[in-house]
């Protein structure tokens, strides 16, 4: 099948100007531990220019909350403190986005392990304020998922809402077809497909088991989305729920996704090239994932992992052409990928050998299944020549071991948020490998230069408006330019909606106000939550956070709504036959409510 004719028109147009010289900041990278999450940070988001979330799965955590345990605090980036936060169900790997009007939406989990509710079909509602009293949002009889989920991801697309996809209804090492999910749906809920609101069959879940947790989901600037999972990747219109293209398998028979997950990005999309995506995937695994039922005790914490880096330029001449294959300095799996304002890309967290996971393998260390931390990030430079993308000897060793339910995140004022590692069954504080609670900053040259400075960002920036910034930038400043980011919401070494766009800017004759135009369209960026850098000769500003579009709330299909809290979620049959000893209130939970009027949610 041919690529959609906006696509088309995106890559054949002539370039919008010639592709800029990369230019960096020179000088010492620096890393410092400052500051306890609280929780361990399974799961990590940055939610405003000062404070991020942080969920954990329900363990026993000193920090308490309502009389229990904690699994979730937000973070101040300032201060290096943490507050409490209280979701009512197990956040246990699921995955989060934002909606349109800047409410972050956590989704999935796993059920009651200690307090707190099933969270296979939560839907959470977490609205950042600056006065400490905001709270996530979660009761599931007025809003929750239309199936059970666990190691699902998602992605905002353009109407600003939330794609969601994937995952298992159960919980194992792996994906199995006795339990898997291979289906998509959205919150808000939508009537479409013939589906009203309930989840739509993707088969490429089917063709790509066993290991394919987590599926990477990337948006392109058509609206399209580039999907891979396992060993295998495609192009999908979600609005037409048909494969677009199927895309070259991944290289070398390694796998890319969860428990044997590589880390990915979509490379910066820049005005200069047209905004031409170019997708990279690096680590993984070779081992094979048709054991049967993953038996315990088969695979090795010592299995070795992949050192392989592909990129591919998601256009017809960069599919024909397949994949480019790269080494990194080292293999990896559970590797984060953290796009830099600069536009390169950090490599970081992770282990050499062994799978994602804990209490499964052979040769535990402690109960971690994997071993021989990376302690060491790597940088890569997507502008440079083939050979010399990878650079590793200037930054700086970590001597703590980021292994699973490990996260890292960029951060508003540039540094490099890193977090968590917790492969144990609950806290473990004298394991090898122990339940981590200290956060560490990694700390780029720029942070060391004298950095521009601008005010004026409006809350809201709409697509092909203007605005005018106050900058304050040297005199003899050679390259100004500006980009918009989407820090993502880290989980198991997925960036959900992670992105960098390049904005259109002009400097005026004074050099004390720079115009930049909104994105081009809401497919290069979907509307929500972004951080504007000004970048002068490679070094960034602080990262202004602005609602790109108008902040209004996405579509709402109250019918759909209706028809999700009206029946059963999908699978729930399933796990209550497996599952004996489910409580009266969990089944009372999602009992359906059918001919009661739903309550039209709030945001």
């Amino acid at each position: 099948m041919k690529l959609s004719p906006v696509f088309q028109s995106l890559l054949t147009s002539a370039v919008f100007a010639s592709v800029a010289v990369a230019q960096y900041a020179t000088g010492d990278w620096s890393l410092v531990q400052e500051g306890h999450s609280g929780v361990s940070a399974l799961e990590l988001v940055v939610v405003s220019e000062t404070t991020a979330v942080i969920f954990d799965k329900v363990e026993h955590n000193a920090l308490q909350t309502n009389g229990h345990v904690a699994w979730a605090t937000e973070l101040d980036l300032v201060n290096k403190t943490v507050r409490p936060l209280n979701p009512t169900s197990n956040t246990w790997c699921g995955t989060g986005s934002f909606l349109s009007n800047g409410t972050m939406v956590s989704s999935g989990g796993n059920p009651i392990v200690i307090a707190g509710g099933n969270g296979l079909a939560a839907i959470r509602l977490f609205t950042p304020c600056e006065d400490g009293n905001c709270d996530v949002l979660e009761d599931q009889s007025v809003r929750r998922m239309a199936s059970l989920r666990w190691y699902l991801s998602s992605a905002r697309i353009e109407d600003g809402s939330i794609l969601l996809i994937g995952g298992s209804w159960d919980n194992a090492i792996i994906n199995m077809p006795n339990i898997t999910n291979p289906t998509y749906e959205f919150y808000p809920p939508k009537n479409i497909h013939g589906y009203n609101g309930t989840p739509i069959h993707f088969p490429f879940l089917d063709e790509t088991m066993n290991a394919n947790y987590f599926p990477l989901f990337i948006q392109l600037p058509d609206g399209n989305f580039f999907v891979a999972a396992n060993k295998q990747a495609m192009i999908f219109n979600w609005k037409t729920n048909e494969e677009v293209m199927r895309l070259p398998n991944i290289p070398n028979n390694v796998t890319i996704s969860n428990p044997i997950p590589a880390g990915a990005t979509l490379l910066p999309l820049r005005p200069e090239t047209n905004y031409t995506p170019e997708v990279l995937i690096c680590g993984g695994s070779s081992y094979p994932d048709d054991i049967p039922h993953w038996e315990r005790f088969v695979m090795s914490s010592q299995e070795p992992t992949s050192d392989q880096c592909i990129r591919m330029v998601l256009n017809e001449e960069g599919i024909a052409k397949g994949w480019e294959v790269e080494q990194m300095p080292q293999p990896r799996i559970m590797s984060e990928m953290v796009l830099l304002p600069d536009g390169r890309v950090l490599i970081l967290n992770g282990a050499q050998t062994g799978i994602s996971g804990y209490t499964w393998a052979s040769e535990q260390i402690g109960e971690s299944d994997a071993d021989h931390p990376a302690l060491t990030p790597v940088l890569y430079d997507p502008t440079a020549a083939p050979g010399q993308r990878f650079s590793q000897d200037e930054l700086p060793t970590s001597e703590i071991a980021r292994m699973y339910h490990s996260t890292a995140s960029m951060t508003p004022n540039g540094t490099v948020l890193i977090a968590g590692s917790n492969p144990n069954d609950d806290v473990e504080p004298d394991n090898e490998f122990p339940t981590e609670y200290r956060l560490e900053w990694l700390s780029p040259p720029y942070m060391t230069h004298v950095r521009p400075s601008y005010t004026g960002l409006p809350e809201t920036f709409d697509y092909n408006s203007q605005i005018t910034l106050d900058v304050d930038i040297p005199q003899d400043a050679q390259n100004v330019s500006v980009v918009l980011m989407d820090f993502g919401f880290a989980t198991h070494g997925v960036h959900m909606d992670q992105r960098l766009l390049g904005l259109v800017s002009e400097l005026s004759d004074d050099r004390s106000k720079l115009t930049v135009t909104g994105p081009p369209s809401a497919t290069l960026y979907s509307p929500g939550p972004g951080y504007v850098f000004v970048l002068v000769d490679g070094v960034p500003s602080f990262g202004h956070k602005t609602l790109i579009g108008t902040g209004a709330q996405p579509p709402f299909d109250q019918g759909a709504f209706n028809n999700v809290l009206s029946q059963q979620p999908l699978y729930w049959n399933n796990w209550t036959a497996a599952h004996p000893e489910t409580s009266d209130e969990e089944r009372q939970l999602f009992s359906t409510i059918s001919g009661q009027p739903a309550p039209t949610p709030t945001y």
